[in-house]
């Protein structure tokens, strides 16, 4: 019998302490597993990211993992707008949320100075700011919208999943960012925003959170499956 193969570029500067990379090759193996699918991971490190087209056209999703900041910044934003804009299935978890943002923010919302306060604790627009609350090694509530493709994927209103960073997106400029296709559709019990998707796109979705632990328990996490049925078609 032959086995379908899809193949997903992980952006990001692979660490093996890092216990989301440990994760993310299992959490999409037992996700594609359900699908009889072999979905085969490539790591891509953010330095080596020049020419977007031809470095990704040959992969079925992205993923920018977690383990920010990157090598190359820019590099990563490269790889999120190529998603965004060819309609291939993108999942960004913790600093892949944050970039996601960022690149939405600069070549979107006509915001170029949008900047992260890890690498730019100056910067006059800090989109991505400190937590009020650090989320290392910690779990939270996230309740999901309706209608939302995060919800889909995990079938309920309310879930529990663990995370480990510091930053998130600054409320100051949610109205700036979510006017449009952006929506933001998971939030933690106090109205901070944990996750969102982009209307109008395959499958375009970034969290705060590292559904990928799951894996780690055995667990399949229902997000990376939604991730691995998009790519399958």
């Amino acid at each position: 019998m032959v086995v379908r193969t899809l193949r997903v570029a992980l952006v990001g500067d692979f660490n093996p302490s890092v216990v989301a990379h440990q994760a993310i090759p299992k959490a999409l193996n037992l996700a594609g597993a359900q699908f009889g699918i072999d979905v085969q991971p490539v790591w891509v490190h953010t330095r080596s990211i020049f020419e977007v087209d031809a470095q990704f056209e040959g992969f079925e999703g992205i993923w920018c993992v977690p383990a920010s900041p990157y090598a190359n910044t820019l590099g990563a934003l490269a790889a999120i707008r190529y998603a965004r804009e060819n309609g291939r299935p993108f999942l960004g978890t913790c600093g892949g949320f944050q970039h996601a943002l960022l690149e939405y923010a600069r070549n979107v919302c006509g915001m170029p100075e949008a900047e992260h306060a890890e690498t730019d604790p100056d910067a006059p627009l800090r989109l991505i700011a400190p937590l009020a609350c650090s989320l290392v090694e910690r779990s939270d509530e996230i309740l999901l919208a309706e209608g939302g493709q995060i919800r889909r994927a995990y079938g309920q209103a309310r879930i529990a999943e663990g995370y480990h960073c510091r930053y998130g997106l600054n409320r100051e400029y949610e109205s700036r960012i979510f006017h449009d296709a952006l929506k933001a559709t998971a939030h933690d019990r106090k109205g901070e925003v944990r996750g969102v998707e982009l209307a109008g796109h395959p499958f375009f979705v970034a969290v705060l959170f590292q559904p990928e632990r799951r894996a780690l328990a055995e667990e399949v996490p229902p997000l990376v499956t939604a991730f691995v049925a998009a790519m399958a078609g």
